[in-house]
């Protein structure tokens, strides 16, 4: 039997996690994500797969963040007819977030087309809702931590990442006449002590790691989310405007509630509005899986918190486009939390001339998107064709973020005994899996920083 694996995303990069797996003749697509941010990045998703969909046998999905699931529509369109493996609340969240995804990409082709400034005529969405929705018949979930098989060699287990809800590492075990070999893939790991999503579980043995390095080279300072939630409130509040957050829909504006539920235990709340179809799903489903998190409807503050008088959940366009009236003493809760796309950029195309209002990052800006331009000082910004001015204050608050740190990633792979055969740094940027690595170097384990493309044989005749 031959192992090998051949890098289609993620590689040098942040996004597109695709991992094509070849077990002698059997092909295993490990997440299936979309190509974010820097535009030779999303040129990629314009592109023919390497690998014809339809001689994939079987979709491993580890999360269901765009850049690990958003590829799926182009997948089943092109051919693909097996099945996508993942968590249960991954499962569910797979049909609002593709569901999203395939609106927004036919919203912002339809408005290209009206305002006459995209270089394609007519504009197209690389996929459509009819797309999306051929994707769901094919989604079968399994419970987290219990195994089952893909075949009479290969079997797949899940367990907690703490990412996000239903995020999960993916555990391979192949059956060779050597004994079993385990290969783990990390996905997103989240951090030890989020309030809100559960501990990463580590992993005790891994053959070949997959290992994510988004924050290979930074360490999350020690701070206090809610005293600094606080200053900028207080900050906001004398510049006399309103506080715009770009907010991921799925984890980032429900941790955010969380921390405005617990701050306006002590100040006057003001009214917050959560302007994202998306993310009112979403949180919704916080209900319904009470095992992927650490709200539990008993505790004070469980998920009822999203209920609170002060949260208003913005459903219309036209609901939305009434926030741009307002002055003062609100907040804005709109996705993306990058700015590459959704209502944010509405809001963001109106506040970013006022001085008078702020806007706050809660996380990772990839390299390439807005977010990460506006982050890094930029005065100008294109939105919808046009040059943006930048006057409003740009704060940033990164003890929000859904990935661990350096520090913490060093501590999740400490539990495996014996150092894998190889581990290869995925999902990450340059700097960042080069310190990485080097920490890795350190304790003698054979680190891979792949290439988009690259192939390697991982075992031989085995």
């Amino acid at each position: 039997m031959d192992i090998r694996v051949k890098f289609l995303g993620a590689a040098g990069s942040v996004t597109g996690s695709k991992f094509l797996l070849e077990i002698d003749e059997y092909k295993l697509l490990i997440d299936c994500g979309l190509f974010q941010g820097l535009k030779e990045l999303r040129l990629r998703n314009w592109n023919e797969l390497p690998v014809k969909p339809d001689s994939i046998d079987a979709v491993i999905l580890t999360h269901a963040h765009i850049d690990h699931s958003g590829y799926l529509p182009m997948l089943f369109k092109n051919g693909y007819g097996g099945k996508v493996y993942c968590t249960e609340p991954t499962g569910q969240l797979l049909e609002i977030l593709l569901t999203d995804s395939a609106k927004l990409q036919e919203e912002e082709a339809a408005f290209a087309n009206k305002k006459g400034y995209s270089k394609h005529n007519p504009a197209k969405p690389l996929y459509t809702v009819k797309d999306a929705e051929s994707v769901f018949p094919g989604i079968e979930t399994h419970l987290i931590d219990k195994a089952f098989q893909l075949n009479d060699h290969i079997s797949v287990r899940f367990f907690h990442a703490g990412h996000i809800l239903g995020a999960a590492s993916a555990e391979v075990s192949v059956k060779t006449s050597q004994g079993n070999k385990l290969l783990v893939f990390s996905g997103d790991l989240g951090m030890d002590d989020n309030p809100l999503h559960l501990s990463p579980d580590k992993p005790q043995k891994a053959d070949i790691l997959f290992l994510e390095s988004t924050y290979g080279n930074r360490l999350h300072r020690e701070q206090n989310i809610e005293d600094e939630f606080i200053q900028l409130l207080h900050e906001c509040d004398d510049r006399g405007g309103c506080l715009v957050i770009p907010a991921f829909s799925l984890g980032r504006t429900q941790l955010i509630l969380y921390y405005l539920w617990k701050i306006f235990q002590n100040m006057k709340s003001r009214p917050v509005y959560v302007d994202s179809p998306m993310a009112i799903s979403v949180t919704s489903l916080y209900k319904q899986f009470e095992n992927y998190h650490r709200l539990q409807s008993k505790d004070d503050f469980g998920h009822h918190i999203f209920d609170a008088s002060f949260v208003h959940y913005v459903t219309k366009q036209e609901q939305s486009r009434m926030l741009n009236t307002l002055k003062n003493h609100a907040i804005i809760l709109s996705a993306s939390g990058m700015a590459t796309g959704g209502r944010i950029l509405h809001h963001l195309y109106h506040r970013l001339p006022n001085e008078r209002d702020t806007i706050l990052f809660t996380g990772f800006q990839a390299e390439g998107s807005r977010g990460r331009a506006l982050v890094e000082g930029e005065k100008q910004v294109k939105i919808f064709g046009e040059e943006v001015s930048v006057h409003a204050r740009i704060a940033t608050l990164y003890g929000l973020s859904a990935h661990a740190d350096q520090q913490q990633l060093l501590e999740w792979v400490e539990d495996i005994k014996d150092s894998p055969k190889r581990t290869f740094l995925i999902h990450g940027e340059k700097d960042g899996m080069i310190a990485l690595k080097q920490k890795l170097e350190a304790k003698n384990w054979n680190i891979t920083i792949p290439e988009y493309l690259e192939s390697f044989t991982l075992f031989d005749h085995v």
